[in-house]
């Protein structure tokens, strides 16, 4: 199947498409060499071309990338390998035909991965304006290098610096950053961008035109920047490259902790580039790339890419005949950090927002938060003045219900008390009674809620996670009487706003907030018992988590994590029963960084220091005696692990795919390790229950494994063997 559509226009310059059938994108597929080697060589020879314009036949994608799907069915590092050095000869064939005829490339949209390497391989590069345009290498977002020659040709264009600072991060640039970048060498509108290119080919053909690529102003990423490594790369000489290096993978191996191989070989590939030459800098970048193809991190990874890429086609009802309402206008009850933060990424996305709250004072507190957002994005150039204007503009205030009668969809953040979100739901009905009335509550199950509603079926849960503009996910829940278009339209406005929508169904803390519980009660039985609060944490930062347990308490607040322990207590019974003398720490107004007093101090100095005294308020006092790193690490995510179990054996969850992404999205779950699901798997069902028994005989219930999970156990399956997504 052909991608190559070619056309030779009577200036001499062809135009070359590029086109898979079929797809709404363009990725790189098997077979794209062989087709791109004969296609280039070709037009190398024929004399009627003077030069060569490349581009994508898609309205808003030059070249996505390879096709992940491909790359997952790869079976041997020696089969990737090839694969890479297909794709590094297809792309020096591309250069060695640039070097006979200029090939110019028109970039619009998404060039990303191997769709830059192609772009990288062009004598000479044109992106539009559009914020569509966007240029990286993400790939070791999904444990992978780039393996067609960009870890080779990105640090020759724009210099070893900038281009670690996008190969290590995998993140993207739009164009006019790109432009400053050296990364393409013009920027301009859409609508002249092909014919622009085709211009700048011809005059590069007649000799008209010299491309000029000054000396790129060096800028360290992050986490590499000090005047003097700064002044050792501006002199460009081999001491300062060995300093560079060194400075980045140790820099790598703070950050990564040795979890993520990728980051450490792309590293290596263009160290040996440099150092060494190309032809050994091409052969490490292959080899690399086969060895991480099939290695178990980029699986995990991919597995999560596979994951969100199915949610998004996923409308959240088994009904086919549930559509969603079309949403205009969205209100917003309350403009505290949640209230506003919602307000915020819905009139990110072109939706009107109506904010309330119960004064001036609070209506003034969310609009500057959310004007804040704004202007860090302004500064960082990821928006116009205009625009930024544009979007505040969208967010009207009140302080009663005008205006509120209009919203399609109402969303509620008011304060975690039943009563008051009772009070919420009647005034909403009495103002908007055909509006859906969706609860950011994060633990309240949504039928006590719908209780005192006239229409529960337009009663459901959007529960976001903090801060709503950084997190990607979002947990529907789905109550008892709560309808299906309800669901269907919560979900397509989750979407639309940027995230990624799992739906559960209704219970106390639905999944994540109840997944969350065991694994921080598991934390503070250890810390009753002598554990040293570092040690705890730093535990689980080093399996795999973004911060600890208890800096996590600290963060959310002790009184908010307190309520929510006793609510699942109550709804669980025993099993969830949360540790003795907690209460004591609310008591003496340690309630984490709000009060600036927690198991953390929270002063002038940057530097995170546990607060000793806090100690004092348990049994052991000052004496503190740890388990062992293992252990504690192995006893708070058993406890995660099992309780993810329980929900999906009693239907809160509707597949372990779901289970495996609201945990790694919302909650920090290290995704090389794919989610609790995956996890379990790779130990096998029989070790999670054995080493469960094992806790449960020494602490009790609270490790009695789940039935699911011994379910399994005795059978040998799998959670992801035959997941099926399903609602009640």
């Amino acid at each position: 199947m052909s991608v190559l559509r070619i056309e030779t226009g009577p200036d001499g310059v062809a135009l070359v498409l590029y086109d898979v059938p079929g797809e709404a994108v363009n990725t790189l597929r098997h077979g794209f060499q062989e087709e791109f080697e004969a296609a280039f060589g070709r037009l190398g020879e024929d004399s009627a071309v003077k030069a060569i314009l490349l581009a994508s036949a898609k309205p808003d994608s030059f070249v996505a990338g390879a096709d992940i799907e491909m790359l997952s069915r790869i079976k041997t590092a020696a089969e990737a390998s090839a694969l890479a050095r297909g794709g590094q000869q297809a792309m020096r064939r591309l250069e060695e035909a640039g070097k006979r005829k200029p090939v110019v490339a028109a970039i619009h949209g998404a060039a990303l991965g191997g769709g830059l390497e192609l772009a990288l391989a062009c004598t000479y590069r044109i992106a539009s304006d559009d914020r569509r345009t966007q240029l990286g290498q993400p790939e070791v977002q999904l444990g992978l290098i780039p393996g067609a020659g960009g870890t080779q040709r990105l640090p020759h264009l724009i210099g070893i610096a900038q281009a670690l600072d996008l190969i290590l991060t995998g993140k993207s640039v739009r164009a006019q950053k790109a432009r400053k970048l050296g990364l393409v060498d013009e920027v301009v509108p859409k609508a002249i961008l092909l014919e622009v290119a085709r211009r700048r080919a011809r005059e590069l053909a007649a000799g008209e035109l010299r491309i000029e690529r000054g000396k790129v102003e060096l800028k360290l990423p992050k986490l590499l920047r000090s005047e003097v490594l700064q002044q050792i790369a501006l002199e460009d000489n081999p001491v300062g490259r060995k300093i560079l290096f060194q400075q980045a993978r140790k820099a790598l191996l703070e950050k990564t902790r040795g979890h993520y191989p990728a980051p450490e070989r792309a590293l290596e590939a263009i160290r040996i580039g440099t150092e060494k030459g190309p032809e050994e800098g091409y052969r490490a970048e292959a080899n690399f790339f086969g060895e991480l193809v099939v290695s178990d991190v980029s699986r995990r990874l991919v597995e999560i890419f596979f994951a969100t890429q199915a949610l998004k086609k996923d409308t959240g009802v088994d009904d086919p005949s549930a559509r969603p309402r079309k949403v205009e206008k969205v209100a917003m009850l309350g403009a505290g950090l949640m209230g506003a933060g919602i307000a915020y990424v819905t009139a990110d996305a072109g939706i009107a927002v109506r904010l309330k709250d119960k004064d001036d004072a609070a209506l003034g507190r969310g609009l500057k938060q959310i004007a804040g957002i704004l202007d860090e994005r302004a500064r960082r150039k990821r928006l116009s003045p205009r625009e930024r204007e544009e979007k505040l503009a969208l967010i009207t205030v009140t302080t009663d219900y005008s205006g509120i009668r209009n919203a399609d969809v109402v969303v509620e953040a008011v304060f975690e008390d039943l009563s008051t979100k009772h009070a919420v739901v009647r005034e909403v009905e009495r103002e908007a009674p055909n509006a859906i009335f969706a609860s950011n509550t994060s633990s309240i199950p949504i039928g006590l809620i719908a209780e005192v509603a006239s229409r529960p079926q337009n009663v459901v849960g959007m529960h976001f996670f903090s801060p709503v503009h950084k997190m990607p996910l979002l947990e529907v829940i789905r109550g008892r009487s709560t309808g299906a278009e309800a669901v269907a339209t919560v979900v397509a406005l989750g979407k639309r706003i940027g995230k990624t929508v799992i739906v559960v169904n209704d219970g106390p803390g639905f999944y994540t907030s109840r997944i969350l519980a065991p694994y921080v009660n598991e934390a503070a039985f250890m810390f009753n018992d002598g554990a040293a609060v570092e040690n705890i944490d730093r535990a689980l930062v080093d399996f795999g988590f973004p911060v600890g347990p208890m800096q996590l308490l600290d963060e959310v607040g002790i009184d908010v994590g307190s309520k929510v322990a006793h609510i699942m207590h109550e709804a669980f019974g025993a099993r969830l029963a949360p540790p003795a003398g907690f209460e004591k720490l609310v008591e003496s107004g340690r309630l984490g960084r709000k009060s600036k007093k927690g198991f953390y101090l929270y002063g002038e100095s940057k530097e995170k220091e546990v607060d000793r005294t806090v100690y004092e308020l348990t049994a052991q006092g000052q004496r503190r005696n740890s388990p062992t790193t293992g252990e504690i690490a192995e006893r708070c995510v058993l406890q995660m692990v099992n309780e993810a179990a329980h929900c999906l054996g009693e239907g809160i969850l509707r597949s372990a795919r779901d289970g495996d992404v609201g945990a790694v999205f919302g909650l920090g779950w290290p995704p090389f390790r794919g989610g609790p699901f995956r996890y379990a798997d790779s130990l096998g069902a029989a070790q999670v229950v054995e080493r469960l028994r094992r806790y449960q005989e020494k602490f009790g219930v609270r490790f009695m494994p789940a039935p699911k999970l011994v379910q399994l156990a005795g059978s040998g399956g799998k959670f992801h063997q035959a997941d099926v997504v399903k609602t009640r």
